[in-house]
């Protein structure tokens, strides 16, 4: 018996090795649990078992093997840290998270690798909090953290934009003299960019003798974030064999400098020239260039593309292009673009309602939010920013009261200063300016230049000069230069027909070197986008 259970193993191990992972796994896993089944009595070691599990968790289809589970409990196997780990990792390669961590719970004693797989799940769900709370239970077990728990730690911090937590991984690194591989200085150079300390972060770097194309890539995104578009370049092209990722880096950072977002469409075309193929991180940076640029023919050019390359399921492109097509003025297109795709998520979904209520649809855009909480999608902060906008531009007041009030009653969360700020340009907007004044002081923080600029614009439109120059003071104190308060208490003075307000606001912004920027307009013709300026 003992050996016709052996020579089972052996069969296995050859149809996972010849790559039978369809049909024939199914049979075989049938037939091992089948013998199980019947003899194990006969089996006293896990060395077997344990030989499975790992074919299982490095094929094609690991969720055959669960069985093996059961048969461990009716075997009565030695239940060690060895088996244990082997099936938590088979759970987590067959998507079970809640069964992985049951059996984590239960272990009795939790190796470093069960440790290490359980926070890098976590960590790639993107449920950051819960990793990071496993790594302090690990902290606390007195279980030693070796490179790759060091290296998930790192990626949290760049994650959760937490730079004290990789500062102490960076100390505890030299304390403990843990030997630094490419993996772990990349992770410190990631980490330090992402956290915007770009200096550290190039200081580690250049101690790199050999340059990988992964730590490149770090720098290249931490100097774009930054705006130093030379610097990422340089970097960029010292890179000698150049993949989709590192082009993808650069792709994203010229589209979110507004300046550099036609960038992005040249270095496009280059990509494809090298004969690399998009990817939908691609294509969500392009459309995001196509935005910046209100560029709706490429944006439309970019929409045939992910056709084309078979990523129009893809929720990350879609709720792009729902995005691009509504702040073009296109809600049609963006509506047909959101009710074709087979998933959405809360991005998705806020695009569609932002769009509404920036394109004066507000009745659409309140229902589509009431749509989304009966499909039990949960609204994030910016979805409540967009109906929020949405109410304030449609004068609703008291149904943005009760979407405000829902915030914290409904779903936990605590209104942010942006989110003050719609309330009081909702309330303002009615001519209500003393119930304004009254709700931004009672406001559990401090408000902003964004609350205070909500009450002047309008104390200006309701021609209220005296409320006015109270918000212009305190936007003056919490030293403001930008133009746009200046302009808007000049206007106001103006629009009263006190010149003398208006000369004295001119006066005050040449001593503080406050310029407004010409206006300017753009279309986009034949020959491209033309920039039209004042005069």
């Amino acid at each position: 018996m003992r050996f016709l259970l052996k020579s089972l193993v052996r069969k296995l191990h050859l149809l996972l090795n010849k790559g039978f992972l369809t049909d024939s796994i199914e049979t075989a896993s049938f037939v091992v649990h089948q013998r199980c089944r019947f003899h194990h009595h006969l089996a006293r070691s896990s060395t077997d078992v344990c030989s499975i599990l790992q074919d299982f968790i490095y094929s094609d289809a690991p969720s055959h093997g669960i069985f093996l589970h059961s048969f461990v409990l009716k075997a009565g196997l030695q239940w060690n840290s060895a088996l244990c780990t082997k099936l938590v990792l088979l759970y987590l390669k067959s998507g079970y998270l809640g069964c992985a961590h049951q059996l984590f719970e239960e272990m009795p004693r939790r190796a470093v690798s069960s440790w290490n797989a359980m926070i890098a799940a976590y960590f790639k769900q993107r449920n950051l909090d819960k990793s990071l709370e496993l790594v302090y239970q690990m902290r606390e077990s007195l279980e030693l953290f070796d490179g790759f728990t060091y290296s998930c730690i790192l990626r949290l911090s760049a994650g959760l934009r937490n730079l004290g937590i990789g500062r102490q991984v960076h100390c505890r690194i030299l304390r403990c003299k843990v030997d630094c591989d490419r993996v772990l200085i990349t992770g410190l150079v990631d980490m330090y960019a992402k956290n915007g300390k770009i200096e550290y972060a190039r200081r580690l770097f250049d101690d790199v003798s050999e340059k990988n194309i992964v730590c490149s890539t770090a720098m290249i995104s931490g100097y774009m974030k930054c705006g130093r578009v030379n610097d990422a370049e340089e970097i960029f092209n010292a890179v000698t064999e150049r993949d989709v990722v590192v082009w993808n880096a650069m792709i994203e950072g010229y589209s979110l400098l507004v300046d550099n977002a036609s960038r992005a469409l040249i270095a496009f075309i280059e990509m494809q020239q090298a004969g690399l193929c998009p990817t939908v991180s691609t294509f969500a940076s392009l459309i995001g260039a196509c935005i910046s640029l209100s560029a709706l023919e490429q944006g439309q050019q970019i929409h045939a593309h992910v056709i084309k390359n078979h990523l129009w399921v893809d929720v990350r492109s879609g709720s792009a292009l729902v995005d691009m097509y509504a702040k073009c003025g296109r809600i049609e297109d963006s509506r047909k673009v959101f009710d074709r795709m087979h998933h959405r998520n809360v991005i998705t979904w806020t695009a569609m309602i932002d769009g509404y209520g920036k394109n004066g649809n507000v009745d659409e855009s309140l229902h589509l939010f009431q749509n989304m909480k009966m499909l039990k999608v949960i609204p994030n902060y910016v979805t409540f920013l967009s109906v929020l906008s949405a109410c304030g531009h449609g004068g609703l007041v008291d149904e943005g009261w009760e979407i405000f009030s829902s915030m914290k009653r409904d779903y936990g969360l605590s209104p942010r200063v942006e989110h003050y700020a719609c309330m009081v340009d909702l309330i303002g907007r009615t001519g209500s300016l003393d119930e304004a004044v009254k709700f931004i002081e009672l406001m559990p923080i401090l408000p902003n230049e964004d609350v205070w600029g909500a009450l002047l614009g309008a104390s200006r439109l309701h021609g209220d000069v005296a409320m006015a120059a109270i918000a212009a003071k305190e936007l003056f104190k919490l030293n403001s230069c930008k133009p746009g308060a200046y302009v808007a208490l000049s206007n106001a003075y103006a629009a009263a027909g006190r010149w003398e307000g208006v000369h004295i606001v001119r006066e005050l912004m040449k001593d503080s070197g406050v310029s407004k920027n010409a206006g300017c307009s753009w279309v986009e013709t034949e020959e491209g986008l033309q920039t039209f300026h004042v005069g």
